[in-house]
């Protein structure tokens, strides 16, 4: 795979991406069957109906374009043509997390994972895209409000993402959380992070760079792992005396631990510093240090990533399950409806499952989804499917060497859990592995929008 430079803008990308938002190895069944409440306290702030077209059939509306909800609608029409699909985001382009990580060792250019049009996939799959910002929901009337006017719907589907959760890490006060989200972000939420990041190790020269790992579900297991081999990968070929620390809130690396510990190893013995069971107690931005319960670490660049909750968008529609750790969802775990309601779905990273919060479950979940609507409609059942969740991490950029997770899940009625199926790893770092992680995604992006 050639290395492909960079050729847009910093200034273009964020006018095309600025502000584009997007636990544990189980989560118990026993407590999401109960019935969340049946009107959510709604913010209007729109007056009357949003101007749409008149529905020509029965009303899909999906809250988030993210990887989740451009598959959801693609798939839903795709299975039932009679949908009047809309997808409600506030933003005009999409720019995707996964991948990356490569943007930052030049192994990719910047089209690649962020010139995308929700135009253009509205057009080509058929549905309405519709630029607003989704602030409340009223269940029993069927519906969404905007700040844009209110959608009826037939069916809903939300699926808002993540939000960060800096209090995990000991930050209460606005003025430090704010600071970290500026000055040390953790790249995996609004596209103007990973400008930021990539700015930082560009322009890194020397010191102690460090990327933390949360606890619990986060989004994309290896991610930040596949970044310390990014930044080690640039710092070794650009001659940069600087070392990644990697403070990991597990005892171990979460996944594909023998491909990662040995590039870590092999590769980059002089210049990754790996650390787990490392829980992190507070930040001080302004000295650059991290504390933790016995030790402090100090440093001279970071990306500092939090650990995540599901987006405050749940809160705001009452679909929170109260017991949720990283206040998600409360859904049917099989068919992704909310329990007694079977015409609001939650999807993606804010729904409960201990899935991998990642692209390619995302697009399979939604592939499923999406015929659970189909069939709902047409008042026909289907059977469970699990997920898949294939994930490359590109480990050395030059020669270009990648390894790679192939796993689906199922429940397990001992535990009362879902819990990894089928896993198949290759953490043998190879180069035809990299150029399968660059077709991987380019079929992710077809299938969203071509």
């Amino acid at each position: 795979m050639d290395n492909i430079q960079p050729t847009q803008s910093r200034r273009s990308f964020l006018r095309k991406c600025a502000l584009v938002a997007g636990g544990s190895a189980a989560v118990s069944m026993s407590r999401l069957g109960s019935t969340a409440p049946a009107q959510a306290a709604a913010v209007i702030g729109g007056k009357g109906l949003a101007k749409l077209p008149k529905a020509k059939g029965p009303r899909l509306v999906i809250v988030g374009a993210g990887t989740s909800g451009l598959t959801i609608a693609r798939h839903a029409k795709r299975a039932h043509p009679r949908f009047d699909v809309v997808v409600v985001d506030k933003q005009y382009m999409y720019c995707s997390c996964f991948t990356s990580n490569l943007w930052y060792d030049n192994l990719i250019n910047l089209e690649f994972r962020a010139d995308y049009s929700f135009l253009d996939a509205a057009r080509n799959h058929n549905f309405i895209y519709f630029s607003a910002t989704a602030t409340g929901l009223d269940r029993s009337a069927h519906k969404l409000y905007t700040n844009m006017g209110e959608i009826p719907y037939d069916f809903l589907v939300v699926a808002p993402g993540i939000d960060y959760d800096y209090a995990r890490i000991g930050v209460k006060e606005p003025e430090v959380e704010y600071a970290l989200r500026t000055s040390y972000p953790g790249g995996f939420t609004m596209p103007t992070e990973h400008v930021a990041i990539r700015d930082k190790i560009h322009s890194f020269e020397g010191g102690v760079f460090v990327q933390t790992v949360p606890a619990g579900n986060y989004r994309c297991l290896p991610a930040p792992y596949e970044r310390a081999c990014m930044i080690a990968s640039w710092f070794k070929q650009k001659g940069i005396k600087g070392k990644v620390l990697v403070l990991d809130a597990n005892p171990e690396i979460t996944i594909k631990a023998k491909g990662f510990h040995a590039a870590f190893d092999e590769l980059y013995k002089d210049i990754i510093e790996y650390k787990p069971s490392v829980e992190i107690k507070a930040v001080d931005p302004d000295k650059r240090l991290i504390k933790t319960e016995f030790t402090s670490y100090t440093f001279d660049d970071a990306s500092i990533y939090p650990g995540v909750r599901a987006a405050t968008l749940i809160e705001q529609m009452g679909l929170l399950d109260p017991e949720s750790l990283q206040k998600e969802a409360r859904i049917d775990p099989y068919y992704y409806n909310v329990p007694g309601d079977e015409h609001v779905y939650v999807t993606g990273d804010a729904r409960p499952m201990p899935y991998s919060k990642s692209a390619n479950t995302a697009n399979s979940e939604g592939a499923y989804v999406a015929k659970v609507l189909a069939a709902r409609a047409q008042g026909k059942k289907i059977p469970w499917e699990s997920p898949e969740t294939l994930c490359y991490s590109m480990v050395n950029g030059s020669p270009t060497q990648a390894i790679a997770v192939d796993a689906h899940y199922a429940y397990d009625k001992k535990t009362r859990s879902f819990q990894f199926a089928n896993v198949k790893l290759f953490e043998q770092r190879d180069h035809a592995m990299a150029e399968a992680y660059l077709e991987w995604a380019k079929g992710l992006y077809r299938d969203m929008f071509a």
